[in-house]
């Protein structure tokens, strides 16, 4: 059985950032290389109602699309129990994390997804929190994982 991993919005639209940086070429990299991971079976991904409403809220509509599609094509709804995810959401709201971010977290949790994203300030404030589930960046996912 693979590895079900949860990968935030953020991480997804890497590789539609400028890449005029090392770090975000190194993400960019890191998330290519876990989606062919994705998609050779080595790892499910899973995605919550959040993905769909960030995604709808992209402006640029090529990387909407592109997004919604990979979801469709290599990703499966996560399965959670609706008001335990919003109880989990809400506590994580109030001890300091955005609405999203609370709801993202909770919705990996509920699937015990490894959780990834670029936002540095979400990952820290989850890690003293107190986290549940690995939580980290595409980087430290695949050093963690002997992803090359």
């Amino acid at each position: 059985m693979s590895k079900t991993i949860y990968i935030d919005v953020c991480a997804l639209s890497r590789p539609y950032d400028e890449q005029h940086y090392l770090r975000i070429k190194l993400e960019t990299e890191a998330v290519n290389l876990i989606l062919s991971r994705i998609k050779s079976g080595k790892y499910t991904m899973i995605y919550s109602p959040v993905h769909i409403m960030e995604i709808d809220a992209i402006p640029d509509a090529m990387e909407r699309i592109e997004l919604l599609s990979l979801l469709q094509d290599s990703g499966r709804p996560v399965k959670a129990v609706a008001t335990k995810t919003k109880k989990r959401a809400e506590k994580l709201y109030i001890a300091g994390l955005g609405v999203a971010d609370a709801a993202h977290i909770a919705y990996a949790e509920q699937a015990n997804a490894e959780f990834i994203s670029c936002d540095d300030a979400l990952i820290k404030k989850y890690h003293g929190y107190g986290a549940s589930i690995w939580c980290g960046n595409p980087v430290a996912f695949c050093e963690k994982e002997g992803l090359k």
